[in-house]
């Protein structure tokens, strides 16, 4: 630390300089994330202090997270899950996979996900000394569920779905694994951290939420499709009261007992997420995924005419293709089997997408 503090100018000078390092959105098709939305970024500037950490320090910040809470439930078809909101779905997933852990003492548990789960899961069974076990996929990037018998046992303590996986944006066949998790009294926790805000806005949203009976938790992400400020993700539970088996003793706060995973938690998020959904409504996000879904079908359509064939149909709002040239200044990503993979966010404007085949066509001309 400078022995004499940085002048106001010149600090921000040097910070303008290290955020035009930045590539800006605009030419990022590889993120999950996207610029909020104006309504978010105003929301989260009225509430930056806030900290739900000490929620009785911020009674109004507190009832914002019940709000939110509310509404992501009844997206989900359960207005009265139990939830709070947390810092994405890597939070969300370790603390699904504590409640489950804690339902079901034994002495070997293990989990099983699918071979296409987000790596949170590997940090999750790490941190909580699980077992991983991987499912493995179909032909079409869905978990196979007829491995399933092989997997799961007496000791499996949970087991997951993917509502919108990370690589190829597909989603698992939740029903099934709802099917799986009754007959075997299984705790199924569904990772919806991306999906979560794109099926119910489909025209034809394939059922993965609450209405199945098997489903007992799920992770929602209102930073990613929901447009708000980072950090802000959603654990919701079927069973409010799972909340309690992961409760400590907090004597010196406000409330006595806190569940979270982190102490200090921001308000200025949950206030930006809820203000997204209030703002948009249903009708508005219908239109925002719409959007998304239909630029990626033109993504779709304009690779293969330059002859890179997509590697799967996708579910949500992914596309890859059998493509290894990238054009200059495009920020995409490869998936482990070597597809490229593109997420046509908000920002992904079917702008972007034809600027985005003009420079591939160019690129391999």
């Amino acid at each position: 630390m400078r022995e004499v503090g940085c002048p106001e100018e010149d600090l921000f000078s040097f910070l303008l300089s290290r955020r035009q390092e930045d590539l800006g959105y605009r030419n990022i098709l590889s993120s999950m994330c996207t610029p909020p939305h104006p309504v978010a970024a105003r929301a989260h500037a009225m509430f930056l202090e806030t900290n739900l950490g000490d929620p009785g320090l911020f009674p109004g910040t507190a009832a914002l997270e019940e709000l939110l809470v509310e509404r992501l439930g009844a997206l989900m078809h359960h207005p009265k899950a139990g939830g709070y909101a947390t810092s994405g779905g890597t939070e969300s997933n370790i603390q699904a996979l504590r409640i489950a852990k804690k339902l079901r003492p034994t002495t070997s548990p293990n989990v099983v996900v699918p071979a296409s789960s987000h790596f949170s899961f590997q940090k999750a069974c790490d941190i909580l000394g699980l077992e991983m076990r991987a499912a493995p996929l179909n032909a079409r990037f869905r978990m196979d569920t007829e491995a399933l018998d092989g997997l799961v046992d007496r000791n499996t303590v949970c087991l997951v779905g993917i509502v919108g996986t990370t690589e190829y944006g597909m989603v698992d066949p939740i029903a099934a694994l709802s099917d799986v998790a009754e007959d075997r009294d299984t705790f199924l926790h569904v990772d919806a951290a991306f999906g979560g805000m794109v099926v119910p806005f489909l025209d034809r949203p394939v059922p993965f939420d609450f209405r199945l009976p098997g489903v007992a938790s799920i992770s929602v992400d209102p930073h990613k499709m929901g447009m708000s400020t980072i950090p802000a993700g959603c654990l919701l539970t079927r069973d409010p009261s799972c909340f309690s088996h992961l409760n400590v003793e907090t004597p010196y706060l406000t409330v006595k007992r806190e569940c979270t995973l982190a102490g200090t938690r921001p308000g200025a998020s949950v206030a930006a997420a809820f203000a997204v959904l209030e703002y948009l409504g249903m009708d508005g996000m219908r239109a925002v995924v719409a959007g998304c879904m239909e630029n990626t079908r033109r993504l779709i359509e304009g690779m293969e005419t330059l002859g890179y064939p997509r590697a799967v149909t996708p579910d949500v709002n992914v596309a890859t293709f059998s493509c290894d040239r990238v054009p200059a200044g495009w920020r995409v990503s490869t998936t482990r089997n070597g597809h490229m993979r593109i997420v046509c966010m908000p920002h992904v404007t079917r702008d972007v997408i034809e600027a985005f085949l003009k420079d591939v066509s160019d690129t391999n001309a």
